[in-house]
C-alpha cells in the first residue's frame, strides 16, 4: 500500500526520511503549496502523513495550509488513512479550536480572548488583567507571542503599528501564566504512546522550537544546529512520565481527536497549576535531547507508518 508524505518545509524532512529509509518503507514526498484538486479523480488506496505546519506562512506557503485543509477532507471521504488528518489539522491551525477542545475535555487552559483583526484589540484587552500576552490564532514557533505588563504599554504598541497580524486575521489576548521556574514543558506523543517530556527555557523569550532544523536560516527559533549539538535551553524532563495524570489526559485527548502525532505544551505556576496552551501536530524533535532520552520520535512515526501501510483500507466511491 502506498505511503505519501505531505510537507512544505524541506529542512524538517531529513530526520523523517532517514527513519523511513531505515524501516525500508517506500514513500512519495509531496511538496504542498496550493494545488489543483479534481474531485472526480479517485486518489487510490494508501496512507498519507500530514506534515503541513501552521507556521507555513512564515516560509511563504500559506496557500498550502488552505489547500491541505480541503485536500484532507477529500482524502478521508475517499477512505484514505491520514496520519494527523482533518480533525487534528483543524486543531493545529486554530488555537481557539484547541482551547475549546481542551477545556471541554477538562484540561486547564489560560483565559483567552479572540479578536478578529486588530481594531478591537485595545478595547478587548481591558477585559484581561495585566500582565498578558498576545499570540496568533494560527501560530507556530511562538511567533506573535509578546508579553505586555500594562494596558497602556499594549495600547502604545498597537498605536505604533508594529503589531503583526495573524495569517488568519484572528489574534489572541491571553492570561500570562508566570512559570514557577523559567521553562515550559512539551510532552511528545506518537500513536497514543508517551515518548518523553522536554523542558524549554523561556529566559530568552517565547519563540521556542526544539527542532534541529529551525536553526537553519531561521533567527526566530533558538534550537541547536543540525549537527545535533547540545543546547542548555532544551533538556529532557525526567520527572514527567507516562503515569503523570496530565500525560494520561493528553493521550486520551489525542485518541478522542484522532491526533496521531503531537507535542503538547504546558506551563506550571508557583501554586502547581498546569496550564496547557499549545498543541503541535507537526512535531519535530531535537537530536541531542533524544540521545539523552534514548527515544526517537521520527522512528516512532516511521513505525506507525509501517503498521498502517500494512492495514487493509476500504475506499469509498471505487
Amino acid at each position: 500500500m502506498s505511503l505519501t508524505i505531505l510537507f512544505e518545509n524541506e529542512d524538517w524532512m531529513p530526520p523523517l526520511r532517514a527513519a523511513l529509509d531505515k524501516s525500508d518503507l517506500d514513500y512519495d514526498a509531496r511538496f504542498m503549496d496550493g494545488g489543483v484538486l479534481d474531485m472526480n479523480e479517485a486518489p487510490g488506496a494508501g496512507v498519507v502523513v500530514n506534515r503541513m505546519s501552521p507556521s507555513s506562512h512564515t516560509r511563504g506557503h500559506q496557500l498550502g495550509v488552505s489547500f491541505v485543509r480541503e485536500y484532507l477532507y477529500y482524502l478521508e471521504a475517499q477512505g484514505c488513512r491520514i496520519i494527523n488528518g482533518s480533525t487534528s489539522f483543524r486543531l493545529e491551525v486554530s488555537k481557539v479550536a484547541q482551547y475549546a477542545a481542551l477545556s471541554e475535555f477538562g484540561i486547564m487552559t489560560p483565559h483567552t480572548i479572540a479578536v478578529t483583526g486588530t481594531k478591537g484589540l485595545v478595547e478587548a484587552s481591558k477585559k484581561m488583567a495585566a500582565p498578558f500576552i498576545t499570540k496568533h490564532n494560527q501560530g507556530g514557533k511562538g511567533l506573535g507571542v509578546q508579553l505586555f505588563k500594562s494596558h497602556q504599554a499594549f495600547a502604545d504598541f498597537i498605536e505604533s503599528g508594529a503589531f503583526s497580524d495573524s495569517p488568519d486575521a484572528i489574534n489572541l489576548l491571553q492570561q500570562y501564566i508566570e512559570p514557577a521556574q523559567p521553562f515550559i514543558t512539551r510532552v511528545e506523543i506518537v500513536d497514543g504512546k508517551f515518548l518523553y517530556a522536554l523542558k524549554s527555557s523561556t529566559e530568552d523569550g517565547f519563540e521556542l522550537c526544539p527542532a534541529d532544523a529551525c536553526a537553519v536560516g531561521d533567527s526566530f527559533c533558538p534550537a541547536p544546529g543540525s549537527e545535533g549539538t547540545a543546547d542548555s535551553r532544551f533538556k529532557v524532563r525526567t520527572d514527567i512520565t507516562e503515569d503523570d495524570p496530565l500525560v494520561k489526559s493528553y493521550i486520551e485527548f489525542c485518541t478522542k481527536y484522532a491526533i496521531d502525532v503531537a507535542g503538547i505544551e504546558f506551563v506550571e505556576d508557583s501554586e502547581g497549576n498546569r496550564y496547557t496552551y499549545d498543541i503541535n501536530c507537526t512535531s519535530n524533535y531535537n537530536a541531542a535531547v533524544e540521545q539523552e532520552a534514548g527515544v526517537f520520535g521520527m522512528e516512532a512515526i516511521a513505525a506507525l507508518c509501517a503498521r498502517e501501510s500494512k492495514a487493509p483500507l476500504a475506499l469509498g466511491n471505487q
